[in-house]
């Protein structure tokens, strides 16, 4: 069961959708992360695409984010993430955008939005082949000194450079692997 492991709303459990769609990150991972993210957390703008229960989103929120943008289009996960929220409480730093990552991010690039961290998360079978395809959109989201990170199977090579982003580190947690970017 998914939760927020620190911040305001540190200990809270989590709903996930039943089934099989989707796949929370586990809590290593999520503690790694961001172990990682400490010094970047607070005060950040924060984009978290492939939502599903909101939870990363979430724990940045709780950690002192000061803007979280989570992106779903899964019915099912966006009922969870709407109890998550309220839940958690952190709808005051915190809004959802239902629709696709390609097109959220579009609507984002549109509006002029930069963020310092773009965490994606998407089903690990399609999880480079996306990142390659929003890369260009990602590029132009980022705050200069920002990171893309993404969540993606650790047995999947992540490439060093996708459009402007370079790979700066990659860690691998069990099966899962996150890989850090940046202009």
């Amino acid at each position: 069961m998914p939760r927020i492991i620190s911040g305001r709303s540190g200990g809270i459990q989590l709903v996930a959708p039943k089934g099989l769609d989707t796949r929370p990150t586990a809590d290593k991972t999520k503690e790694a992360l961001f172990s990682i993210l400490t010094n970047s957390i607070p005060a950040c703008h924060f984009l978290d695409l492939y939502a599903g229960t909101g939870q990363v989103g979430l724990e940045a929120a709780s950690r002192g984010a000061a803007r979280v943008i989570l992106v779903e289009q899964a019915k099912s996960s966006l009922e969870a993430i709407a109890i998550n929220l309220q839940k958690s409480r952190l709808s005051d730093v915190t809004s959802v955008r239902r629709g696709s990552a390609q097109s959220i991010v579009r609507q984002l690039v549109a509006e002029g939005a930069k963020f310092d961290l773009i965490f994606l998360d998407p089903p690990y079978r399609i999880a480079l082949e996306d990142f390659q395809k929003l890369s260009a959109d990602l590029v132009l989201l980022l705050q200069p000194a920002g990171r893309v990170i993404l969540e993606h199977d650790a047995s999947s090579i992540a490439l060093d450079n996708v459009m402007e982003l370079q790979r700066t580190r990659s860690c691998q947690y069990g099966t899962a692997m996150l890989s850090f970017y940046q202009i």
